[in-house]
């Protein structure tokens, strides 16, 4: 049963970018057509990979299972301590908008909270910028999250700046 309640550490990059497609995807559908029961569906999505990754996730499992391998792409390993924290920041999103949507019939309260969470999940998708993930590094350098947490974080985010600032040199 703990097993169930893995997170995976490293995270597959590519898999991550799908997730957030499909979530810009069933966003982008909630507003635009107006469906409120599909802010309880983005909610369960985001809170079932914050507990177990992938595994009880459709979305988790539709990009890990079928679309990644049917890219054929390299696969991209990352740290994957920020990457769920960034899953309970879009938690913490959907479940409000699923709450207002479908508890108070607030929905255009819900789909505003919704578009913030389709911007951030439309940026990692589209840009490979994860919001939650620089939270994540931000709230290390405070030392709010200890170093200890994810050793890997230091190294990845170290190489990631030095590659960037050798690219504008």
């Amino acid at each position: 049963m703990a097993r169930l309640f893995d997170f995976p550490n490293p995270v597959n990059e590519v898999s991550a970018r799908l997730v957030a497609g499909g979530v810009v995807v069933l966003c982008v559908s909630a507003i635009v057509f107006d469906q409120p029961w599909l802010t309880a569906v983005i909610a369960y999505g985001f809170v079932a990979r914050v507990l177990t990754g992938p595994t009880l996730s459709p979305l988790g499992q539709l990009a890990t299972r079928v679309l990644t391998p049917a890219l054929r792409l390299p696969e991209r390993p990352v740290p994957g301590p920020p990457k769920r924290f960034a899953q309970g920041i879009g938690a913490v999103f959907s479940v409000t908008a699923a709450v207002l949507a479908l508890g108070f019939g607030a929905t255009t309260a819900a789909w505003i909270v919704l578009g913030a969470l389709t911007v951030a999940a439309a940026l990692e998708a589209f840009l490979g910028v994860c919001l939650g993930c620089a939270i994540f590094a931000a709230l290390m350098r405070v030392g709010v999250v200890p170093d200890d947490v994810c050793e890997a974080c230091d190294d990845i985010w170290s190489r990631r700046a030095a590659r960037e600032h050798a690219s504008k040199t």
